[in-house]
């Protein structure tokens, strides 16, 4: 078995990875999720699946960022993200959270405001959601930046879990 083929059986935690031929590819973000309610991955997600997701998650973002920045996210409860397009500037990143903009002593912000808005598409357990900000803030600020919110105060994300 495949190392791609052991992530995608951890993840997603089938017995077997299936072949394409077995079941079509499913791509969320095709998908609008207006009706599903916010911290929630919809009606039909038992408890069992948010905790089978919740743990997978952990086990994602670990793997992502490496034992010792997720032991520092654990411990600290954040992780730091230093721009790369503003000098100054740090995104301070919580779990499950917005954004946060921090800047240097005499660093103006890019932003009216000093959180950034930044949901998922789709329906995420938080901790894969972090994970995959701190990729996107790291290698793809652009991205980001294109896309982020600016908000006056902190608050927790809406389409994680």
């Amino acid at each position: 078995m495949s190392l791609l083929d052991r992530l995608l059986d951890f993840i997603y935690g089938y017995d077997r990875v299936r072949d394409a031929a077995d079941e079509p590819l499913d791509l969320p973000w095709t998908r609008r999720w207006h009706h599903v309610a916010k911290r929630s991955a919809g009606p039909d997600f038992r408890r069992e699946d948010y905790r089978r997701a919740r743990a997978n998650a952990r086990e994602v973002a670990r793997i992502t960022l490496g034992d010792e920045l997720w032991t520092r996210a654990q411990r600290q409860g954040y992780l730091d993200v230093p721009s790369r397009h503003f000098p100054g500037v740090t995104y301070r990143l919580r779990i499950g959270r917005r954004v946060e903009v921090r800047c240097a002593p005499g660093v103006r912000s890019p932003w009216p405001f000093s959180y950034l808005c930044v949901n998922p598409t789709y329906p995420i357990p938080d901790e894969e959601f972090f994970a995959h900000l701190y990729l996107y803030l790291r290698d793809r600020e652009e991205e980001v930046i294109r896309v982020a919110a600016p908000q006056p105060w902190d608050q927790i994300l809406g389409r994680t879990f």
